[in-house]
């Protein structure tokens, strides 16, 4: 552990969890070490899938540690490569990443979220944007959060600061899953497994495609497609003559990633 901040790995699942009582909130030095810990994982090949989560049954986290900003840390210093907590803006991340919410998520803690692919909520687990409340903009909130729920609940919610419950969130389609009390974890390495035993290079073509052309007309985004370098590999890859055969002949394909 540094920094409050614990990773494991699990065969080709890179796990990393925010432990900082009481409530996981992040100072400086524990953005930075989340930044270097998505770093790794983005690089090192043998990982497949990432998991982020908080310790404990209350928080994920409440975002920036107060006491730190009361040492001095300052809103805009450099909080990483990737931003406050690494996933505001990460660069080539382009492994699928899963939050298992196991309770409040709020401020900078709802942001990491945002960054993920798939959320798993706790029941209890519930998020908010309350910068509205202090005068600070919630960019990274502001940005991400009406790209993944409608308009109108969007702009509500960071105008009003108030809390979105586990149901909500299932409602407008942010929380993939719902599950009981302290089952989040469990159900994000489930879904993990799942991935790992996926096809290696269809998840870099599908999270850049998507990144790529989130904002492109339909007939641009197809001729974009082409200039992927991730789509390329897929194309011209042995996987997918492997894929093929495997159908053919009715068994699981054996993937190498090439």
């Amino acid at each position: 552990m540094s920094d409050g901040i614990s990773t494991a790995t699990r065969g080709a699942v890179f796990e990393v969890t925010i432990d900082r009582p009481k409530a996981n909130a992040i100072d400086l030095a524990a953005s930075r070490r989340l930044n270097q810990a998505f770093a790794a994982f983005r690089d090192d090949p043998a990982l497949r899938v990432a998991i982020v989560t908080g310790a404990g049954e209350r928080f994920f986290s409440p975002g920036w540690d107060l006491k730190g900003a009361a040492g001095g840390e300052q809103s805009d210093e450099d909080w990483g490569a990737g931003g406050f907590g690494g996933l505001n803006y990460p660069r080539n991340l382009d492994k699928p990443l899963i939050a298992a919410v196991n309770g409040i998520a709020c401020g900078g803690g709802f942001e990491i979220v945002l960054g993920t692919d798939i959320i798993v909520m706790e029941e209890h687990a519930k998020f908010a944007l309350p910068e509205i409340n202090v005068g600070v903009l919630a960019d990274a909130g502001t940005i991400k959060l009406r790209r993944r729920i409608p308009y109108h609940v969007a702009v509500e919610f960071l105008m009003t600061g108030r809390w979105m419950d586990a149901g909500e969130a299932k409602h407008w389609g942010l929380a993939n899953h719902v599950v009981p009390k302290g089952q989040g974890l469990a159900k994000a390495r489930e879904i993990a497994q799942q991935l790992t035993a996926g096809p290696p290079l269809l998840f870099p073509a599908i999270k850049q495609l998507l990144r790529h052309t989130e904002m492109v007309p339909e007939h641009a985004a197809f001729e974009l497609h082409d200039s992927l370098d991730a789509v390329q590999k897929v194309i011209r890859s042995e996987d997918l003559k492997e894929g093929a055969r495997a159908f053919a002949e009715k068994r699981k394909p054996v993937w190498k990633g090439k």
